[in-house]
């Protein structure tokens, strides 16, 4: 049937124009019977009387089974999903299916349309779709290694089945944004369909005057790898993600305070899973529904996880200074002393920084630096050349840092001790920080100045858990031993005896 407008203009044209029905035809690209139909036309009842369906009795018992299959494949990625000919072939094997393939292809490309249109629909608000979430930051005051701070963490929330699941982070920035939701996607099983952000740094790089975004690099290649649609909020309209909102004050409010002491942020993520899922064992404050029987529904619309994790890294070329320390984020990172003045790669993810040469071969590996601390020195590679010049260390910027009781040691050694010394440094240096090696100097220095095998001897007995080994006590009766005199003046008594003959 026309739409009303062409309707009204083809008997408009023709019945008060009189114009032929061959011009109208033409003007309107039309076929001129149509145009004669809707002109002469004088009963707009419905004209067509729907088609009778006929129930097919052998495929009727397998369409919820089809239809099941489908549903399922659109959670996956195009690739993935299962043509009808494959579903023809599962139903024989099956179900023994006596139908044909046609019957099967027939009803396949219909339910698809329909259920593509079903998922496609925008009448539905965000807010009410199973498979959506929302994505936020929230600051809590944290007990941390010993100093009081405030650190951030990510939340997920599922606005259907109000659940939600969180991670806490030393920063906002994009290394721990991806990894708070790659975290969250692999715990939970899948990848939420549709999720919305504020117009968060880590993944908007700019907004544009048309309101589309340019992306971060990370975050569209993350968007790529686990193909989930994103939407942004307007510019300051933090209400179009009022979930999560409300969801970041809760877990605040009911996981977070009063603050937390925490020596490991691993070891406390991975309590906070349970913690999320206890919270659903409470009805939905509209829908009366258990949150977890909700988050069922949640978690049927997540679309399937990709074969892969995504490394939540990103690379920088930087330039080494004269002393081999490249600057990232305005905290330095030692390399080599052999990389001064070199450009080298400082592969970054949110908890380490990877130095490499331009042809990937990893040189060092640092903990990445987060609050006051400004400097990151891995020893081992400026020990090596020390070592071959062990007079010149006490002249270098690395001396001073070096921690105080091997400074002080150091300073007492002869040249050939310094040499020693600074050896052994840069073998046990390789897999260690600074801590167990100056445990073992402090325990050999309690007799005077060690030797250097005597703290490598201690080192390896800390290493081993058998910490260092007490001075043997013989048992049983020693016999007393006459006072030995040492120097001369025995030997100038046996000459007064003898006239002082030699």
């Amino acid at each position: 049937m026309l739409a009303v407008a062409e309707i009204n203009y083809i008997r408009h044209e023709a019945n008060k124009k009189g114009r032929a029905y061959s011009k109208i035809a033409k003007q309107m690209n039309r076929d001129s019977r149509t145009v004669q139909k809707y002109a002469e036309m004088d009963d707009f009842n419905l004209q067509e009387k729907p088609k009778q369906i006929r129930k097919a009795r052998v495929m009727e018992p397998v369409k919820p089974i089809l239809d099941q299959w489908i549903k399922e494949d659109l959670n996956k990625k195009k690739k993935f999903r299962r043509t009808a000919q494959r579903l023809f072939t599962q139903l024989v094997e099956e179900y023994q299916f006596t139908g044909s393939s046609r019957s099967v292809r027939q009803y396949v490309s219909q339910r698809k349309h329909q259920l593509a249109e079903t998922t496609d629909a925008a009448a539905l608000p965000l807010e009410t779709r199973p498979g959506s979430a929302q994505v936020d930051f929230g600051e809590a005051p944290f007990k941390y290694q010993g100093e009081s701070v405030t650190l951030p963490f990510l939340v997920l929330s599922f606005p259907y089945s109000n659940t939600f699941y969180f991670q806490v982070f030393q920063s906002q920035n994009r290394e721990c944004f991806l990894e708070g939701l790659k975290r969250i996607f692999h715990y939970i099983g899948g990848v939420p369909k549709v999720i919305r952000f504020d117009n968060l740094s880590p993944a908007v790089k700019k907004i544009m005057p048309n309101g589309q975004r340019e992306l971060t690099e990370e975050f569209q290649n993350f968007v790529f790898h686990y193909d989930f649609e994103y939407e942004f909020c307007n510019p300051g309209s933090g209400n179009e993600k009022g979930h999560v909102e409300a969801m970041v004050k809760y877990v605040r409010n009911n996981f977070l305070l009063p603050e937390l002491q925490i020596h490991n942020l691993d070891q406390l993520n991975e309590t906070l899973w349970k913690k999320a899922e206890k919270d659903r064992e409470r009805p939905h404050y509209v829908k009366e529904t258990m949150l977890s029987e909700l988050y069922l529904a949640d978690k049927e619309h997540l679309l399937q996880l990709p074969a892969k994790e995504f490394d939540c890294i990103r690379y920088e070329r930087v330039k080494a200074d004269k002393y081999g320390y490249i600057r990232v984020e305005n905290k330095l990172y030692s390399t080599s002393p052999r990389f001064a003045k070199c450009m080298v790669l400082a592969k970054i993810s949110f908890d380490r920084v990877d130095i490499l040469t331009e042809e990937y071969e990893l040189i060092v590996q640092h903990p990445r630096l987060y609050g006051k601390e400004p400097k990151s020195v891995i020893w081992q590679p400026y020990l090596i050349l020390m070592a071959k010049r062990p007079t010149a260390i006490k002249y270098t910027s690395f001396y001073e840092q070096l921690p105080i009781e091997w400074q002080v040691y150091l300073s007492n050694c002869t040249v050939p001790e310094k040499q020693e010394a600074l050896q052994l440094l840069s073998v046990i240096l390789k897999n260690d920080d600074m801590k167990i090696p100056t445990q073992a100097l402090q325990l050999a220095s309690e007799n005077g100045h060690p030797a250097v095998d005597s703290i490598k001897q201690i080192y390896y007995q800390l290493m081993n858990g058998r910490g260092q080994r007490d001075t043997i006590q013989p048992k049983g009766f020693v016999p007393a031993v006459p006072t030995a005199t040492r120097g001369l003046a025995h030997y100038n008594e046996f000459f007064k005896g003898t006239g002082g003959h030699h």
